[in-house]
């Protein structure tokens, strides 16, 4: 059944979901304990089936577990998510600890939200549909409170206190001086006589003609006609139809030697004969636009947008390592603990990659 909340309304309520099945009537296999608060068997099926259907997977929560695709995909989810889901126990324990809360009026504001994202003018549409999600209105408000406090404690322990010099600043502007440079465009326009054959095989007196042929084109055209003429006359390129104009390109998107060339010629010149496979070729270089540098001072909100990132990332995995120091935390299964191990190493190699090199 189609779910009546848009993809991201989802996302954001299921992806924390608790488990659909009451924890009251069944024995919960605990995997985890986390400064004594549990996580089940339950709960991170719920959460692999959230995960997998944001990857456009479709899965059937009864599918059998000895499936190998299946059994593929979760090999490839669960380490990132049972790293997040202990990650997100530790901040929640410790945005309580410094007394942050959802009160009414928030979770109200939140679900009104809600129902005007997704076009609900009811509390019995809403109903509805949380119960097509597998979600009382209970279970909604935990997840979105636990969301909030996330959110809060990395905004006032870690994002709010980060700044960015400007001499960091500077530093990342003179390393990267490429990102905030654009290249050197020229455009040309060019007069192509073609050689008959497939370019395999040479005919001797067919390639001598379209050189001589090739040669008073450059010739007339070094005599002062137009180039633009010319082109438009006598080239057998595709370019006559547009006079045999080429670009604006990139200069650094040429081939090295037609680079060689264009760098040694002044706007108006134009090339001595080059050979190709195909035929002849005589270019005039039509414009030139140099490279140009954003200044400092206009590059300066970028670089922080981009340092700051890096230096968010770092710091939010150094407050996370703190946190995990600090916790007690009890494996309840080798395979869970595994699988969170190995996610943990791929978090940490990534917080110590830089988003931009």
């Amino acid at each position: 059944m189609k779910s009546r909340f848009s993809p991201a309304a989802v996302c954001a309520l299921c992806v924390v979901a608790l488990a659909v099945t009451s924890r009251a009537e069944i024995i919960e296999q605990v995997l985890v304990k986390v400064n004594g608060e549990i996580f089940t068997k339950t709960e991170l099926e719920g959460r692999q089936v959230s995960a997998l259907r944001q990857m456009g997977q479709q899965v059937d929560r009864n599918a059998d577990p000895s499936d190998a695709q299946l059994r593929g995909m979760l090999e490839e989810v669960t380490p990132d998510l049972i790293v997040g889901v202990v990650d997100e126990m530790l901040i929640v324990q410790r945005g309580r600890e410094l007394g942050y809360r959802m009160n009414d009026e928030q979770f109200t504001r939140y679900l009104e939200n809600i129902k005007k994202d997704n076009k609900i003018e009811n509390d019995a549409q809403f109903d509805a549909a949380l119960k097509q999600e597998g979600m009382t209105q209970a279970e909604l408000r935990r997840n979105i409170e636990r969301q909030m406090i996330v959110s809060q404690v990395q905004q006032n322990q870690v994002s709010g206190k980060i700044a960015v010099s400007d001499d960091e600043a500077r530093r990342y502007y003179e390393a990267h001086l490429t990102e905030f440079s654009s290249p050197r465009t020229i455009t040309l326009r060019e007069v192509f006589v073609s050689t008959p054959g497939d370019g395999a095989t040479l005919n001797v007196g067919a390639d001598e003609e379209a050189q001589g042929k090739a040669a008073k084109i450059r010739e007339r055209a070094m005599a002062g006609e137009s180039f633009e003429k010319l082109a438009a006359d006598l080239s057998d390129s595709p370019s006559r139809a547009n006079a045999g104009l080429i670009g604006p390109l990139n200069l650094t998107d040429l081939t090295p030697e037609l680079r060689t060339l264009v760098e040694s010629m002044q706007v108006g010149d134009v090339s001595e004969l080059l050979r190709s496979t195909r035929g002849y070729q005589i270019l005039k270089l039509e414009s030139s636009t140099p490279i140009t540098t954003v200044p400092f001072d206009q590059a300066r909100e970028r670089i922080s947008d981009r340092v700051y990132s890096d230096k968010r990332r770092q710091e939010f995995e150094k407050f996370l390592d703190r946190l995990r120091s600090e916790a007690i935390i009890e494996w309840k299964n080798p395979e869970i603990k595994k699988a969170y191990d190995a996610g943990l190493a791929k978090a940490k190699a990534a917080a110590q990659t830089p988003a931009v090199s």
